[in-house]
């Protein structure tokens, strides 16, 4: 055996490819002989073939060993109603093809429930695409659904027990990582504030590579917190509220006017906000709920009673900095509530209804979910109209043809068909030479063996663990040859084989991909990278909006999230949008590129950063702030949310970088030049202390978004 052929077989591909082919052999080949040449039912025998190959060939099923055999048993039920419905529909084209479009949409928009419903949408299509053509035989409907769930049965247990996937690393271990190098870019800027000197910042690199790490673009698809349930909402959560905390960390390092040394409360609270993280972190790691309770709370009480006491003679600098050493904390508390959410715990008391959705129940969140994405601009809901439409087209063009093997013709479109036009281009070569070889070598096998079936159950076994250990590793024309050979020699083994069936899967593969082609063209055909735009100048502007009117609402002393609900609505759909962007390889042909990242940030600040001064200061009744005070918080809010309009207008325009701001905006006033701070500092006359601090939370929080519009240079 030579190097390269060593090599090739000790790729981490390579061994995966060859686990997967032992699943498909063992799962899909015992069924379909027993079926057709011991019991001699044709039609179960391919019902059992067609019932394991989709799952042990298309599908990522999340989760651990255990969870993953109860999600491949939880499909029974719904392949058996699918196949039903497609059994029953195939009396006409026209209901096949009206059941295809309802079918492939719900699947397919079922995909804003996160990845266990993603993992399996293949095969459910496929279990209604098959038995939706002629011939209609509704009395075979007993051995299509014997032969399923043979077939799901045996897919299941060849992923049990045939060398299953190894557990994946679940996603809180890698929010787990993330809180505690956060933990220690706190104990960082303690430590430095405490020694009154400025030093070298060794621990930005390493939080930024642990929060790069737990940015749902860079998770594998299967191990994403994406569902609506409240463990995943939880999840979300904490790695929302880490980067929160991250980012007011950075401030510590960064602001120019910070004191130094610190006061010792602020010291303290640092240093509560470390042990808050490390709690976290080990709760994440180990599954289990910490058992000691949280100082955390104490801590903040006892730093608002010390900043109180201490605000009238302290400088505007200093107030800046508390707040921007409150806001990590108060992140880092609620941190350890979504901590426990995870973990099962349900909050007790939520008078903020910060985390409301730990005590909603399931079909709400479900329900809202769905309906979130019920818009024109969702990538969600542009894919799965997309998919309908190809499908059912494809399943009229079928009937209107004649086509003898419509099922290979709707095969083809599925597989073939992408978010985004250029995606669909570069799949329709390979995809095309790989059948055009798979044909050829299934012409030259079928005259050579003629009416041998002995021949043709005998080499299937064989071109399936051999084909599917090679093909994928060499790229998807060798897998689509693969494929096209395993059908031929299948369906060979049911009619009386001919050259010509060759000649048959190239026209179908033509024509499937001719539709996916068309309907990728025709319907958004830019996928993601064409909503990323728009969806992020939505967010930016919903977020600008939500800035002048959350400052208007503490100006006259009141408190409510009601004005960021349609940023947080925005967000979510840029947050899908970018995702998808990330997984399209035509997305990164674009050229030069807005910074979606540094957008996105802008995006959060606004969101999650005007969140937390809502949820610190809702209750405390301080009442309106003196007119001097709000006004130059309402104007240092007006100039941010016009950087913030100004950035999306760039965006909306089609600009190729994400928007700069106007020198007022580009640069976060230092804190000694601060309207606002200079307004409230030393506490003048008609200002109180409760005043002041609430003005030094507002301006921290506003200029921490200014610098977020800095980096959108």
């Amino acid at each position: 055996m030579s190097a390269h052929v060593r090599r090739f077989l000790g790729r981490a591909d390579t061994r995966r490819a060859a686990r997967r082919a032992l699943w498909v052999l063992v799962a899909g080949c015992p069924g379909f002989y027993v079926c057709r040449y011991l019991t001699g039912d044709d039609v179960m025998a391919l019902y059992s073939l067609f019932g394991a190959l989709p799952l042990a060939m298309f599908c990522e099923v999340p989760g651990d060993a255990r969870e993953r055999t109860r999600t491949l048993l939880g499909a029974l039920p719904v392949g058996w109603v699918l196949v039903t419905a497609g059994t029953l529909l195939a009396v006409r084209s026209w209901a096949a093809a009206c059941g295809m479009f309802v079918v492939g949409f719900a699947i397919s928009y079922c995909a804003v429930g996160g990845p266990r419903a993603t993992g399996l949408a293949t095969a459910f299509q496929l279990f209604y695409v098959l038995p939706c053509f002629p011939p209609y035989a509704p009395d075979t409907l007993g051995s299509r659904l014997a032969g399923l769930t043979l077939g799901i049965l045996l897919a299941a247990l060849a992923e049990r027990l045939l060398f299953p996937d190894p557990d994946p690393v679940p996603y809180r271990i890698r929010l787990a990582d993330a809180a505690a190098a956060v933990a220690d870019r706190g104990r960082a800027a303690a430590d430095r504030l405490a020694a009154g000197a400025d030093g070298p910042d060794t621990t930005r690199e390493p939080t930024d590579r642990a929060l790069e790490a737990v940015r749902l673009s860079r998770v594998p698809t299967a191990e994403r917190p994406g569902s609506p349930s409240v463990h995943d909402h939880a999840l979300n959560h904490v790695r929302v509220l880490v980067r929160q905390v991250r980012d007011q960390l950075d401030r510590l390092f960064t602001d120019a006017a910070a004191p130094h040394p610190a006061a010792p409360a602020t010291l303290s609270l640092l240093r509560h906000t470390e042990d808050g993280l490390r709690t976290a972190a080990g709760a994440l790691r180990t599954g289990t709920r910490p058992e000691r309770p949280d100082a955390l709370p104490a801590a903040l009480a006892a730093f608002d009673a010390a900043r109180a006491d201490t605000v009238a003679g302290a400088p505007a600098a200093r107030l800046r900095q508390d707040a921007v050493v409150r806001a990590a904390a108060v992140a880092t508390l609620l941190t350890g509530t979504a901590t426990r959410i995870v973990l099962g715990d349900r909050p007790a008391d939520d008078r903020a209804g910060f985390f409301a959705y730990a005590t909603t129940p399931a079909p709400v969140l479900w329900w809202c979910r769905l309906r979130l994405h019920l818009t024109p601009h969702s990538v969600h809901l542009q894919n799965a109209l997309r998919i309908a439409v190809a499908l059912a087209a494809a399943r009229l063009l079928v009937g209107g043809l004649d086509l003898s093997h419509g099922f290979w013709v709707l095969l083809a479109t599925l597989s073939m068909m992408r978010t985004s036009a250029a995606d669909t281009r570069a799949t329709l070569g390979p995809a095309f030479v790989g059948t055009v070889a798979g044909a050829a070598a299934a012409a030259v096998l079928l005259r050579l063996a003629g009416d041998t079936p002995a021949v043709y159950a005998v080499l299937m076994p064989v071109v399936i663990l051999v084909g599917f250990t090679v093909g994928p590793p060499l790229g998807p024309a060798a897998t689509q040859a693969v494929y096209s050979l395993t059908f031929v020699l299948a369906f060979t083994q049911f009619v009386s084989p001919s050259w010509s069936l060759s000649g048959v899967r190239l026209l179908d593969v033509l024509v499937g991909g001719a539709v996916g082609a068309l309907a990728s063209l025709l319907a958004w055909p830019h996928g993601g990278y064409g909503e990323l735009r728009r969806d992020t100048a939505a967010l930016l502007t919903e977020g600008a909006a939500a800035c002048r009117t959350v400052v208007a609402l503490i100006g006259d002393g009141l408190a409510s999230r009601a004005p960021l609900r349609a940023a947080r609505h925005a967000m979510l759909l840029a947050e899908a949008s970018y995702t998808q962007y990330r997984m399209e390889r035509a997305g990164r042909r674009h050229g030069e590129e807005p910074q979606w990242g540094a957008a996105l940030a802008t995006g959060h600040d606004l969101v999650h950063g005007g969140e937390l001064l809502l949820t610190g200061w809702q209750g405390r009744g301080t009442g309106p702030l003196p007119e001097a005070a709000a006004g130059e918080l309402a104007a240092l809010a007006g100039r941010v949310a016009d950087g913030t309009e100004r950035a999306a207008a760039t965006l909306r325009a089609g600009g190729g970088r994400a928007g700069v701001p106007p020198p007022s905006a580009e640069v976060p006033c230092p804190a000694a030049d601060s309207s606002p701070l200079r307004h409230v500092a030393g506490l003048p006359a008609g200002v109180t202390g409760a005043d002041a601090l609430l003005v030094a939370d507002a301006e921290a929080w506003l200029t921490g978004v200014a610098r977020d519009l800095a980096r959108l240079r």
